[in-house]
């Protein structure tokens, strides 16, 4: 097991990334609710498919992520986490109509219908943000009494972003923007976090070996 990530810069550079994917993912369970509505209203129905789904891809994120934190955790594997998580988020933009025409014409009932479109649209790429919290945590803890203080740093942070991303894309994003460009926004922040995380630790490896 390699030892934890010690340089300061990475470790802010961590934190951030934190804070960004807690304000993605809030951001994305919003937006949700308008990707559905065209196709299976706006009704307590939808939104709680959407709330399900994230729910449960978040809780199995965690548990995946914690459980590869374990092996060998390294900078490059939490930015891979970012730039999966971007790539897993384009079928939003590209593909959610023809998705749920699909799948309305398919399911009639528009519980199970919204169900299955959240799934398909929103399952992956939360899951892949889910693994980021527990894997930073790992990353920054460099000792078991330094443990807690980290996990309660980190999920501030994360918890924040959260707050924030939904304060932002409630009252300002939906107004100024339309759907996929404030997708493509967060797409765009996330690819964004995971090349700041390799270039810090390709910067620190260097120094380091010097």
């Amino acid at each position: 097991m390699s030892a934890p990530v010690k340089n300061a810069l990475m470790n802010k550079v961590i934190v951030c990334a934190a804070f960004i994917n807690g304000f993605a993912i809030m951001a994305i369970e919003l937006l949700g609710g308008r990707v559905l509505s065209p196709y299976f209203g706006t009704s307590v129905y939808v939104w709680g498919s959407i709330i399900t789904i994230f729910m449960l891809s978040l809780s199995l994120g965690y548990l995946w992520g914690g459980r590869l934190s374990s092996r060998n955790p390294n900078p490059r594997t939490f930015a891979v986490f970012f730039f999966l998580s971007a790539l897993l988020s384009l079928p939003i933009i590209f593909f959610a109509d023809p998705i749920m025409t699909e799948v309305f014409l398919t399911i009639e009932d528009p519980r199970y219908g919204s169900l299955v479109s959240a799934v398909l649209l929103y399952f992956l790429p939360i899951c892949l943000m889910g693994m980021v919290s527990p894997y930073s945590i790992r990353l920054l803890v460099s000792s078991e009494e330094h443990s807690g203080r980290m996990a309660g740093l980190l999920y501030f942070v994360s918890t924040l972003g959260s707050a924030l991303g939904t304060l932002m894309t409630s009252f300002y994003f939906v107004l100024w923007f339309e759907i996929n460009q404030i997708m493509w926004g967060i797409v765009a922040g996330l690819l964004c976090s995971g090349i700041t995380i390799l270039i810090v630790h390709r910067v620190s490896s260097r120094q380091a070996a010097e």
